[in-house]
């Protein structure tokens, strides 16, 4: 699909669609955040203040969207937290509103559906994990949550053995039979 901007001139595709992604807490203070585009809000500063001002246009909102500094943002609030993803602004809402589906959901599921501050610093890591198996420099790589649990949970132990990868389970048996061996 070829995009074309208000004045009718065409914008190439591209796999590049993320130009963001970022967890603030109910004050609008950072908690995690990655940004791809160089060219889009390239320093720390620029960013802060554009997380600043998108917190302030959106924690009292009940949209789940906003154009904002020339991005298209979706968000999405829990308890003491916001997720938003940044796209440009002629990207398709909903392939954002996707990826910001996926992070919620993965996030949830890492944190036991236990989506809060505190819990989120407790697991920041594995938080971590997630955000690079969704997307990678703006490319998305996965939108199911469970298979990014499945790469992004650190230990066995985090994830339900429902949900863990052969790998996992494989390594936590041979964690077991070296604990008892050293017995």
């Amino acid at each position: 699909m070829v995009h074309t901007n208000l004045e009718g001139s065409l914008f190439e595709p591209t796999l590049y669609i993320v130009k963001g992604m970022c967890i603030l807490d109910n004050e609008g203070n950072r908690i995690l955040a990655k940004y791809y585009d160089k060219d889009i809000l390239p320093t720390p500063k620029e960013q802060k203040a554009f997380e600043k001002n998108l917190f302030n246009k959106t924690h009292r909102a009940n949209a789940e969207i906003i154009m904002l500094d020339g991005l298209t943002c979706v968000y999405k609030s829990n308890v003491d937290l916001f997720f938003y993803v940044m796209g440009s602004s002629h990207e398709n809402e909903l392939l954002l509103q996707s990826v910001l589906n996926s992070l919620y959901e993965s996030v949830s599921i890492l944190l036991r559906r236990n989506v809060e501050k505190r819990v989120l610093m407790d697991n920041l890591d594995a938080v971590m994990l997630a955000f690079d198996e969704i997307c990678d420099g703006g490319v998305i790589l996965d939108s199911d949550p469970s298979s990014i649990v499945g790469r992004a949970a650190l230990r066995g132990e985090d994830v339900p053995l429902g949900e863990q990868t052969v790998v996992q389970v494989m390594q936590r048996v041979n964690d077991l039979f070296w604990e008892i061996f050293k017995n």
